[in-house]
């Protein structure tokens, strides 16, 4: 049973940032194997290019997982894991949210910082 989720945004934050870690990338599409192939929220996360994208993507995902984790039966083997790898994808979701929410705030800032700069030094038309 493969991190898919994790993986996927991974990949998805590789593309965003811009990063070309190609032994991440090799090893997290390893991981996804077939899921790449198949149309759905893992395959559109990892192909995610912005934030706003690859947070809708994951919450789909996650919703998938949580259904796959609310069918399996508690004596089943892969069990703990499923319930584990629910935990660890909740808690890549608020990081990812996070790091939104940081990168509007850095966003507001500049517009601040600009607007003080103007207020400090007026430009004359």
């Amino acid at each position: 049973m493969a991190c898919a989720e994790l993986e996927a945004l991974r990949l998805a934050l590789l593309n965003i940032t811009g990063t070309t870690d190609e032994h991440a990338k090799r090893h997290a599409e390893a991981e996804l194997e077939d899921y790449l192939d198949d149309a759905g929220p893992i395959q559109a996360l990892a192909n995610a290019t912005t934030l706003d994208e690859a947070q809708r993507h994951l919450d789909a995902a996650l919703v998938d997982l949580e259904e796959e984790a609310t069918r399996i039966d508690d004596d089943d083997p892969q069990s703990g894991y499923l319930r584990g790898r629910l935990v660890a994808v909740r808690d890549a979701e608020r990081s990812l949210r996070r790091i939104r929410e940081g990168a509007d705030a850095f966003l507001d800032d500049l517009g601040e910082a600009h607007h003080t700069l103007h207020d400090a030094f007026p430009v004359e038309d």
